[in-house]
């Protein structure tokens, strides 16, 4: 391992001009993601700043009747909170799903939405890779890419992004709070948080040298039957194939709105917002379920041993809106 330099923050203010210039400076969370890659020499930070002394912990009630969540925040404490489970189930039936409980025990709400992708190559560093040396190539273009993107990738990078509790944060319109090294705040929606490849791979989000995130504010949940649905390759503690978040909300037999937001398909959580255009005010048919994704994955694209994805995905959008719909149609009965 690299030697580093090391340094315990106490408070956000301690975060230094010194420390957000550098050029190689990460935070330190939970440290489940970070660590490992610092271990395989694929992150080689100069400095490494450690926030778990930061009073950043506490889910509180917002006045917009929304969330407030810190950034340290454990997947575990998020996932169980009573008022995360009864009004936001989309995010803790995707937080249960990520991981095992050890893993979520240490994994944080910042560090989770930061994570790396799980590339084969990304991780070996015998083999070119542009995300983690700019310039080399990509080895999954033609090799072994069972896992990789299909929509949105580029010629430079077809890696996806791993997080599930991403896919709910953005299917529920979640803002990010950052705070940026020089002590300037601001909030972005967290759909906006990620990047798509395009020439610069390395850049995993638009986040710039110092920020830090400081929680996630979450707006009261949409109207509707909250799904999560996740296709991977065992029952457990796997990463997506393809996971799906669905808010569905059905009012006299009509879509009145829909939140659909991608897990495993790209190299961000990717908001289905062709397929939400599809079905506002369509009955909630299987026909109009099938022409809703056909529409949002018509420019999905496969690079061999991942081309099961684009059949995986639409079958897998269509069983979870079908699935919320039924539950609306039940609830009514009831």
């Amino acid at each position: 391992m690299k030697p580093f330099h090391y340094q315990r923050i106490n408070v956000v203010e301690d975060i230094s001009a010194g420390t957000h210039e550098a050029a190689a400076v990460q935070f330190l969370a939970g440290g489940t993601n970070l660590i490992d890659l610092m271990k395989h020499e694929v992150e080689q930070p100069d400095q490494l700043a450690d926030i778990t002394s930061l009073s950043l912990r506490q889910i509180e009630d917002s006045d917009d009747k929304g969330l407030k969540v810190d950034t340290l925040v454990t997947n575990t404490q998020l996932a169980s909170d009573p008022r995360v489970r009864q009004r936001w189930p989309l995010l803790s039936a995707a937080l249960l799903s990520g991981a095992t409980a050890q893993l979520r025990n240490r994994a944080t709400t910042g560090g989770n939405l930061l994570q790396r992708t799980r590339c084969y190559y990304f991780y070996d560093t015998s083999r070119p890779c542009n995300k983690r040396q700019p310039g080399e190539g990509c080895s999954a273009i033609d090799g072994q890419n069972r896992i990789h993107a299909i929509l949105g990738a580029s010629d430079h990078c077809i890696a996806t992004h791993p997080s599930d509790m991403a896919v709910a944060m953005v299917a529920l319109d979640a803002q990010v709070s950052i705070r940026s090294g020089d002590g300037r705040q601001r909030t972005l929606p967290v759909e906006q948080l990620h990047r798509l490849p395009g020439e610069h791979p390395e850049r995993d989000t638009v986040l710039e040298p110092g920020d830090l995130i400081l929680g996630v504010q979450l707006p009261e949940p949409p109207p509707g039957r909250q799904i999560y649905r996740k296709v991977r390759d065992r029952s457990s503690y796997a990463f997506a194939l393809v996971s799906v978040g669905v808010i569905l909300n059905v009012v006299d037999d009509k879509v009145d709105s829909v939140h659909i937001a991608f897990g495993g398909v790209a190299h961000k959580p990717w908001r289905a917002r062709k397929a939400e255009a599809a079905l506002l005010g369509q009955s909630p048919t299987e026909e109009n379920f099938i022409r809703a994704a056909e529409t949002e994955l018509a420019d999905a694209q496969g690079y061999g041993s991942n081309d099961f994805k684009i059949p995986l995905a639409r079958r897998t959008l269509v069983a979870t809106l079908r699935e919320a719909a039924r539950q609306d149609e039940e609830e009514v009965i009831a």
